[in-house]
């Protein structure tokens, strides 16, 4: 895995010992969009702290530049791992999706 780039709203994150690189590439954010519904929406409940551990778990796998894990495996480590571990990614996620590229 190469190093997150901040820069360009990659985040890194380490499940079941496996390090893995969130990268809200547009072909991942319009994956995530068709299965989680409209992001800019997503963003709000997140927001409101209505995101639930579903979308949340979805959004960080869409975004998963090269997993490691099968979708299954990467959502039970994600709670393994404690959901306040996983937060600093997904509110650098979230935060590109609202402002875009820097």
């Amino acid at each position: 895995m190469s190093a997150a780039n901040v820069v360009r709203g990659e985040a890194s994150l380490v499940l079941a010992g496996t390090p893995v690189l969130i990268r809200p590439s547009f072909a991942a954010l319009v994956a995530a969009e068709a299965e989680l519904g409209p992001l800019f929406a997503l963003c709000e409940r997140a927001a409101a702290g209505q995101l639930t551990l579903a979308e949340m778990a979805a959004l960080l796998w869409h975004c998963a530049a090269e997993p490691g894990l099968e979708r299954a495996e990467f959502a039970e480590a994600l709670v393994a791992g404690g959901l306040a571990r996983a937060t600093p990614a997904l509110r650098l996620l979230l935060g590109q999706i609202l402002a875009g590229a820097g």
